[in-house]
């Protein structure tokens, strides 16, 4: 039987990297899953419905929350993977750009939760796996915004736990360290710069869809008794 056969699951940042591998898993695990359907980066085919979501717009939220309880009475999964990254000194950064990064990274991942969580508590249940990074575990220079905003979506991971957990939601954060995704290739031009052995301890990137198990396993009833906490996936940035 498929790991999420029939489950009803949210994705946000389908488009590409990290969420369009999500999109890819769920849907070979029998999952019924919503997308964007001006920028999906899964085949038409798919079994998927498809909705516009901006997650820094309210109202967005709403009507996609509202739908898929029409039409489908429930909400099993949420993801919330959309996000930017931009590099920037402290002094390079404007307060544009700053404030961008947290609409979109953490307003966006407020939005989603804050939606989800009474279509799930109709039902009794629930999964919601919020995408951090390791710059939400440590300070990483040049990423003063991109590192407030995966540190509040940590924070807030923990604090959604604390008030949902009643109402059988289990919510959690995933923090890959490098991955190979168009929002990260840019940096040094090459991906695998980024996975050298002065940055992790295994001397490559992560390919999306090694992130996109981790976010199949907290969505699944393997780990239905983990609930805020943090999935690192760094190959071992973080470990010392």
């Amino acid at each position: 039987m498929p790991e999420l056969q029939s489950r009803v699951a949210l994705i946000t940042g389908a488009a590409g990297g990290i969420g369009q591998a999500t999109a890819q898993r769920f849907l070979q695990e029998g999952a019924v899953v919503v997308l964007d359907p001006a920028r999906i980066g899964v085949p038409e085919e798919a079994a998927a419905s498809r909705h516009r979501l901006d997650v820094t717009a309210e109202g967005d939220w709403a009507e996609v929350i509202l739908a898929i309880g029409e039409q489908h009475g429930r909400l099993d999964v949420l993801v919330n993977a959309a996000g930017i990254f931009e590099v920037a000194t402290i002094a390079g950064t404007s307060l544009e750009m700053f404030e961008r990064t947290m609409r979109i990274n953490q307003t966006g991942t407020f939005l989603g939760i804050r939606h989800a969580a009474p279509l799930m508590a109709q039902a009794g249940k629930g999964a919601i796996i919020n995408l951090s990074s390791a710059a939400g575990l440590v300070g990483t220079p040049g990423t003063i915004a991109y590192s407030a905003s995966k540190w509040a979506v940590r924070g807030m991971t923990k604090v959604a736990a604390c008030e949902l957990g009643s109402l059988g939601i289990r919510v959690n954060s995933v923090h890959p360290g490098a991955v190979d995704t168009d929002m990260t290739r840019f940096i040094k031009g090459d991906a695998s710069a980024l996975g050298s052995k002065r940055v992790n301890r295994l001397g490559r990137v992560a390919d999306p869809l090694e992130v996109a198990e981790m976010i199949l396993f907290l969505a699944s009833d393997r780990s239905s008794y983990s609930t805020g906490s943090e999935f690192v996936m760094d190959a071992g940035l973080t470990a010392g």
